[in-house]
């Protein structure tokens, strides 16, 4: 596959008049068996933004679609003859073609976005990192099985091994690596807490229209809120906020209502509990 691979946001003002190419397609690993949580959150953040611009595209889900990733990280698009992987080189590339979800926002506005999306990605996204390759039980019951899936044996413990390792170092890095499951929680918590007063009474977090915070809430809480996990407490923190999980239901009835009836490959998820 010929692909020029966008990793920057500098893309391009000649890009700014062409139209969206017609054969859209969004590649992740399989959703019933495979996809961990951290790449289930990312698969919907992105889908949700590109159905918040009205942007068309299909799913498919590859076995090897983090080694197709030009970052190595999923989910990635292809759009014509370019290759974008993660969100926020993916919202940049929408962005250049003159679509915006953000344009009737101010400075303070577009700096609060920001700041409040940073949060989610810092804390939540650690969290899940924490949660689905740090904590042992959800290790041994949900992580090896569904990474290793795919691959023949010993491949799938090799790989597995790999990967943890990988992870691992992060947290350590980060300042994750030595936190309790409790004090993940806690911060969990802290942060629900932080989006359900921002958000109050809204429909969206800056207004009656989504922005990319949205979409990224939608994704980190939807994928926390519905993932089965040998713990349910995150489940029950994020319930206990029930304006965010009414901006789910919004999200997903609005957004996702045409794909829940149809099959994987065109991106149906189930619905709410």
């Amino acid at each position: 596959m010929s692909a020029n691979v966008l990793l920057t946001e500098s893309l391009g003002v000649e890009l700014h008049s062409d139209p969206w190419p017609e054969d859209v397609t969004l590649y992740q690993t399989f959703n019933d068996e495979q996809i961990l949580l951290p790449d289930n959150v990312a698969s919907l953040a992105v889908q949700a933004y590109l159905h918040m611009v009205g942007l068309d595209f299909v799913v498919r889900e590859r076995s090897n679609a983090e080694s197709m990733s030009p970052t190595g990280r999923i989910p990635f698009i292809k759009a014509g003859d370019f290759v974008v992987a993660e969100m926020e080189h993916i919202v940049s590339f929408v962005n250049s073609k003159g679509i915006s979800l953000v344009r009737d926002l101010d400075d303070n506005q577009r700096s609060d976005m920001r700041a409040y999306m940073s949060l989610v990605n810092n804390v939540l996204g650690n969290a899940e990192l924490y949660l689905t390759w740090k904590d042992e039980v959800t290790v041994n019951s949900i992580t090896k099985p569904r990474f290793g899936s795919v691959h023949p044996w010993p491949l799938d413990i090799m790989l597995t091994w790999q990967k943890q390792n990988q992870v691992l170092k992060k947290l350590k890095v980060l300042g994750w690596a030595e936190k309790t499951l409790e004090e993940v929680y806690s911060e969990v918590e802290d942060t629900c807490k932080s989006l359900s007063e921002r958000l109050d009474n809204g429909p969206y977090f800056f207004g009656a229209r989504p922005t990319e915070l949205d979409a990224l809430v939608y994704g980190h809480l939807f994928a926390l809120y519905t993932t089965p996990l040998a713990d349910t407490r995150l489940q029950n923190i994020v319930g206990q906020f029930k304006n965010l999980v009414r901006l789910l239901e919004k999200v997903d009835r609005v957004y996702f209502e045409k794909q829940q009836s149809s099959d994987s490959e065109n991106g149906a998820f189930e619905k709410l509990p």
